[in-house]
């Protein structure tokens, strides 16, 4: 099912008081109809696995509220592209296309989970990226079984109130956990890949380089940035990693969560994709739930939670104000809510 494709870049952050946030660009030719931020209230049966052809599946109770963007358009199946939950712990799905393997039956002594719902199980049902860790490997499998007509190639990244940031990512064997991360996630190729080919760019630094002298006669200075001349600067999954990395090493943080945010949301503007300049090559099946497919992966929009306050802020590639909503807002509320993006031009006039 097509709204739980997507490219996608995602970084955890954390402000210089001490509060900790997960966000996310999410890069892709459409926005699935019916999308929006997706109130999950704690008791709301959150399916882990539904067979096609039935309306409904194997539900788990949520332990925990969750806000996120996400969908309610596949009854009693709740999606969801990233979020929070009111434990704290956030996660995204990121496309993982060519390396995604999962498995054909599950193991013994585990759950069946399909891809496209395991994030939203896994935000209903773990309170730290430690359960969440243990949950994906030996409490679920994700298996190959098409939801809606679809096996959509992902993989995973959790982070929480201590300031852990996980990667989950199904291989061949089961899946694979990444402890330690440097808080960075792309698409394909693998976490590993990524983090051993950061050794590439070591001689990337924020500091100018200072003039030279070539045959005897000096050079001075004449631009800033020179310490990051040779960071790539395309749209690629290796590109964009190295790029996000650098700027979480040195970019200023903010002193609270309203500085933290806005920087954070500057820094995913350094990966996101420009509509028209990255035409799409390989068009995946287009469903009912998609509108609006266009020949070109773009920024549809980019999300930041902060884990403390739990506000899920984003912005939308139509309307690039700051939107959010509070989860705490939500106490009382007990069926699960669908709030639009607004996703319209929104300019404020000053006199």
């Amino acid at each position: 099912m097509d709204l739980m494709y997507g490219g996608c870049s995602a970084m955890s952050w954390t402000s210089e008081d001490g509060k900790h946030f997960f966000g996310r660009n999410f890069d892709f030719n459409r926005f699935a109809d019916g999308s929006g931020v997706v109130f999950l209230p704690q008791g709301t049966p959150v399916c882990a696995f539904v067979r096609e052809g039935e309306t409904h599946g194997e539900a788990y109770p949520a332990k925990y509220a969750s806000l996120g963007m996400g969908t309610l358009a596949i009854p009693g199946a709740p999606v969801l592209y990233d979020g929070m939950n009111e434990a704290g712990l956030a996660g995204g799905q990121l496309y993982f296309r060519g390396f995604a393997r999962y498995g054909h039956i599950p193991r013994r002594g585990t759950a069946p989970v399909q891809a496209g719902l395991a994030l939203p199980y896994i935000l209903s049902q773990c309170a730290t990226c430690e359960e969440a860790a243990c949950e994906l490997m030996s409490g679920v499998t994700v298996v190959n079984e098409p939801l809606y007509g679809a096996v959509p190639p992902l993989h995973w990244c959790f982070s929480d109130r201590t300031g852990e940031t996980i990667v989950a990512e199904p291989c061949e064997g089961g899946m694979r956990v990444h402890r330690d991360t440097v808080g960075v996630m792309t698409n394909s190729p693998d976490y590993g890949w990524h983090e051993s080919n950061l050794l590439n760019y070591a001689h990337l630094r924020s500091q100018d380089y200072a003039g030279l002298t070539v045959c005897g006669k000096e050079f001075g200075q004449c631009f800033s940035g020179s310490g990051a001349l040779g960071i790539p600067g395309d749209w690629s999954s290796p590109s964009r990693f190295v790029r996000l990395c650098f700027l979480k090493e040195h970019a200023v943080r903010g002193r609270g969560e309203e500085e933290g945010v806005t920087n954070l949301f500057r820094l995913f503007a350094s990966a996101a994709f420009p509509l028209g300049a990255v035409r799409v090559s390989d068009f995946s099946d287009v469903t009912e739930h998609d509108k609006e497919v266009l020949p070109f992966d773009y920024t549809v929009y980019t999300s930041a939670a902060c884990l403390e306050s739990l506000r899920y802020y984003w912005t939308s590639h139509e309307n690039l104000r700051v939107q959010f909503a509070d989860l705490r807002d939500f106490a009382g509320v007990r069926e699960p809510r669908l709030i639009g993006i607004g996703a319209r031009p929104d300019f404020l006039r000053r006199t």
